[in-house]
């Protein structure tokens, strides 16, 4: 029999839920340290190929918008299996594409189908104890940050072996997996809205217009991924260029350093007992900022790099943790929904920041995506201080 905990859900299920977490998000990810390797092959430059991070992004916010709300209507578990057999199809056509606008439109869907996590994280709060929420919902996030950041490592180091497509063939494969143990093992949950796909979209955007701790959330969510994505995105360029003049295998592992940070931020729930969330966003956002001018400065070197990727994904991801245990404390049966409303807009950040980084590095380089990097983040801290301060000042 399985470890359950209090209200019945396994602790194999959720441990299970982090890992499918971490490998169907990292399908979003696996282009980012190919896309030298891609614009090589098709010959076209590299802020065209980095249009493919672009409407990957773009796709998942999508994804998130129209898939995700779906959760709170119908049964969540058919609706995963039939989305996977999507991402399957995806990744195949990315593998064997041989036109630029293919690419472009299968990295559109890759994104608009790799939205399981956002699934698996309702579930996780749905189907746990209040005992072992928190703790349930960290392991599914931390298991989606890990995703992302050894994506990058994994299709850096599977990009310079093998070549860019073995990486989408690859992960194709790993889909079949993930939809036999889902089909098998993952937990039925009963659907709560009982309207229209008209009503239930309508809804959505009632929660994005009457709740402003949703609201403050999301726009600080979008900010502080806008700024990642914008490191990322542009990672692979900086260093193929002297004074590194390195492979994408390289250049993947540096995924390695953003996940010591990852798994710092997925202890920062325990900072609750000590300090008010609002107080912990506002000392990510610094941290987050303080990391951009110091990669600013220190950015032509090795180690200068590794530690501004671990302390700018620890910004950012103590942000994101703190965003959702927010928003999700609101007392309402919408949980799809309030994270359709959040994740939609901090993928369409990703998307912005992937979009002025690429028009940055075209036109200043390195320092272009720092100034990138720390507007985004300067604009997170902005709206925090004027819409949580008085929050910030009273709680301890």
């Amino acid at each position: 029999m399985l470890n359950s905990t209090q209200s019945g859900i396994s602790k194999t299920v959720i441990w299970s839920m982090s890992i499918i977490s971490g490998l169907v998000v990292a399908n979003n990810y696996y282009n980012q340290p190919l896309l030298g390797l891609i614009a090589k092959d098709f010959s076209v430059s590299e802020s065209a190929a980095g249009k493919i991070s672009v409407l990957t992004q773009l796709g998942y916010a999508f994804g998130l918008l129209l898939i995700v709300p779906l959760g709170d209507k119908f049964l969540r578990k058919k609706l995963i299996l039939i989305d996977l057999v999507l991402v399957f199809g995806a990744l195949l056509w990315m593998t064997f594409a041989t036109e630029l606008w293919m690419l472009y439109a299968a990295s559109l869907l890759i994104g608009t189908t790799s939205v399981i996590p956002q699934l698996f994280v309702p579930i996780a709060a749905e189907l746990s104890s209040e005992k072992d929420k928190a703790g349930n919902i960290g392991l599914v996030v931390s298991g989606l940050l890990l995703g992302i950041l050894l994506s990058r490592f994994v299709g850096g180091i599977v990009g310079e072996l093998w070549g860019w497509r073995s990486m989408f063939g690859i992960a194709a494969g790993l889909m079949l997996l993930v939809w036999v143990f889902v089909y098998k093992k993952l937990p039925e949950v009963q659907p709560n809205f009982k309207g229209t796909y008209f009503e239930l979209m309508n809804s959505v955007l009632q929660l994005a217009k009457t709740q402003p701790v949703l609201q403050l959330a999301s726009f600080r969510g979008a900010m502080v991924f806008g700024s990642m994505c914008a490191l990322f995105t542009t990672l692979v360029f900086h260093m193929e260029r002297p004074p590194f003049e390195v492979g994408a295998s390289v250049v993947g592992s540096f995924g390695l350093a953003g996940a010591v940070g990852a798994l710092a931020a997925a202890k920062v729930g325990s900072l609750q007992n000590r300090m008010s969330i609002n107080r912990i966003i506002l000392y990510a956002l610094l941290i987050l900022i303080g990391s951009w001018a110091f990669t600013y400065f220190a950015g032509n070197t090795y180690w200068g790099l590794i530690i501004g990727v671990i302390l700018i994904d620890l910004g950012v991801q103590s942000s994101h943790i703190m965003n959702q245990t927010n928003y999700f404390s609101l007392k309402t049966n919408a949980v799809n929904r309030l994270n359709t409303v959040y994740m939609v807009s901090y993928f369409i950040g990703g998307s912005l920041g992937t979009f002025f980084a690429s028009l940055a590095w075209q036109y200043a380089q390195w320092k272009g995506v720092c100034f990138v990097g720390i507007t985004m983040g300067l604009l997170a801290l902005i709206a925090h201080i004027l819409f949580a301060g008085k929050k910030i000042n009273t709680e301890k």
